[in-house]
């Protein structure tokens, strides 16, 4: 792997049921009847591959999905195999083999158990990915759904410059991934009724990207009264990654990159990208970045009908104006593990130019300044030396890619939530780490916890390319992953991690400074304030030197139109 982020793509895929007959259910939806089906001695029904939307195509390939089909036979929900185009990261698509990209991609999973309870919580997972790869079940939510507590729903959206394009013009306004899960909310709550979940009690959760992706559905204005409970797992709406800072400049880089030069003409640029085959499209997946982006992420459109977000969400949450429903809110103990297979390149690179790892949403008034506050990040992190390979280099490269990508923009948030009056934030730090976990590189016996781990922990056993049972994980993972899935199955049909009456540790709203939070490893333990030095740090940067994402600029009136 070139890159710790496939860590999300890799943990599991769905192993059906082998031999033996399997039970049927038909549902009958408003969509039109939908058979799912029960593997030989679960306990859940399965419906794959469910169209919740259509993808336009063609010239229109970047705009707001289209209403679903509907049919009047019965849909076998069987097909598991539709993923969205995407870019192939070394061997990402032989590790995916029975997977089949497609431009019309948009389908939903959902995962019911066989009980006769009516009107289920429902629980809509959002994958990962950095909004470049990834489907819909990525990791699998059946031991979730074998609780007999809720529903879960995965599903695919558009992804890359597929979905994130945002010229601003009318065939790339921008945010097509994001309202592709808008569309999928709006599904759920019309069709989840039939397979007996309740529409009125529905969870969004995501993990990476889809983490950022949840927590920018929380503050649009499109989703109002769509969901009432939210979980991001690694990742929030303010990390430089989760919205251009400057869409357009990215969409002329990329066209650039791969041939095009007439980028100044909106226009043209415009029927560059509509004419483009996806191999194009798709070839880079902009994993080597330095600057802490992925280029091609959701965006702040113009005020245009249909805009999923027209103020940065740094607005947002500073004026309050967002609904301020429960939140599950946290992330891993060594988030910046993910790059760690980039160390030995980057620790010269850093060496040479420690200015290259700023992240993009920051500016700065003169060269001078910039060259202090990058001195100043430096010392914080590796002192007055240079970054070597040793133990002490290595384990702060970790805090502060961790800092970078995850866990500051998570805390800064918490506290704007804070201040805004949301008084259900529940913060945690995910730090259990097993015995056989891997030593991290150039230290003696240092292990953490890796990017995404506690949705791991909330998923089934990520044993790759099987999917049959947890048996063969150790007791303590076990034992984990029975406590993580409690508490956030507590949160989904209560909106507490720890409601009245539990066993588990009393777990307060967090308050001003992030405090407290929970440490969730072999012992639960609720905490102060979480990564305060770190914060605070960081803080006094982003107070000063901030630069709030943009739209892309009104593009000028065609000839015809003058």
């Amino acid at each position: 792997m070139r890159s710790g982020l496939v860590l999300c793509l890799c943990l599991c895929l769905g192993a059906r049921g082998e031999g033996g007959e399997r039970e049927a259910r038909l549902v009958r939806s408003p969509q039109g009847p939908v058979k799912g089906y029960k593997d030989p001695g679960d306990s859940i029904f399965v419906f794959y591959g469910i169209p919740y939307a259509t993808a336009p195509t063609g010239a229109d390939r970047f705009k707001a999905p289209l209403p679903a089909s509907a049919w009047l036979d019965p849909l076998e929900a069987v097909d598991d195999t539709i993923i969205c185009h995407q870019a192939t990261l070394n061997n990402t698509t032989s590790m995916f083999p029975n997977k089949i990209e497609k431009e019309n991609c948009l389908v939903a999973n959902v995962f019911v158990p066989d009980t006769d309870q009516k009107k289920l919580p429902v629980v809509v997972y959002v994958h990962g990915g950095a909004y470049q790869l990834g489907f819909g079940n990525l990791f699998l939510p059946k031991n979730l759904a074998r609780s007999k507590k809720v529903i879960v729903v995965t599903f695919n959206y558009r992804l890359g410059v597929h979905g994130f394009l945002c010229l601003g013009t009318e065939k790339a306004p921008g945010n097509a991934g994001m309202k592709d899960q808008v569309a999928l909310l709006h599904w759920v709550k019309k069709n989840i009724a039939s397979y007996g979940g309740n529409p009125e009690d529905m969870t969004i959760a995501g993990y990476s990207a889809g983490s950022s992706a949840v927590d920018l559905l929380m503050i649009s204005p499109t989703t109002r009264d769509l969901f009432n409970k939210v979980i991001p797992e690694s990742g929030s709406n303010l990390a430089p990654w989760s919205v251009q800072i400057d869409p357009l400049e990215n969409a002329k880089t990329f066209a650039r990159s791969i041939g095009f030069e007439n980028v100044d003409d909106v226009y043209a640029l415009e029927e560059f990208y509509t004419t483009a085959s996806y191999d194009v499209l798709t070839s880079d997946p902009f994993f080597d970045r330095t600057d802490f982006t992925f280029v091609f992420s959701p965006c702040i459109e113009r005020n245009t009908e249909g805009a999923f977000l027209t103020e940065s969400p740094y607005n947002i949450l500073k004026n309050g104006n967002y609904r301020k429903v429960p939140l599950l809110y946290g992330f891993a103990g060594m988030e910046g593990l993910l790059r760690i297979d980039l160390f030995d390149l980057w620790k010269d690179k850093m060496n040479a130019n420690f200015s290259a790892f700023l992240p993009q949403d920051l500016q700065f008034e003169s060269e001078e300044e910039k060259a202090t506050v990058v001195q100043k990040i430096k010392e914080f992190y590796f002192g007055k030396k240079p970054v070597n390979g040793d133990e002490e280099s290595v384990l702060s490269y970790i805090n502060f890619m961790s800092d970078l990508y995850f866990t500051y923009s998570t805390l800064r948030a918490v506290n704007m939530h804070v201040k805004a009056g949301h008084d259900k934030i529940f913060l945690y730090e995910y730090n259990f780490v097993e015995d056989s976990t891997p030593v991290i590189p150039y230290t003696k016996d240092q292990r953490g916890a890796n990017h995404c781990a506690q949705t791991s922990a909330v998923f089934d056993a990520p044993n790759w390319l099987s999917q049959k049972d947890e048996s063969s994980i150790s007791e303590d993972l076990k034992n984990m992953k029975k406590v993580i899935r409690e508490l956030w199955l507590n949160f989904m049909t209560t909106g507490s991690p720890v409601p009245a009456g539990s066993a588990l540790p009393a777990w307060p709203a967090a308050g001003a400074g992030g405090a407290p939070h929970m440490s969730l490893a072999r012992t639960l333990r609720l905490r102060g304030a979480l990564l305060e030095e770190r914060a605070r740090f960081w803080d006094a940067i982003y107070e000063r030197h901030y630069r709030a994402p943009a739209p892309p600029p009104p593009p000028p009136a065609r000839h015809s139109e003058l």
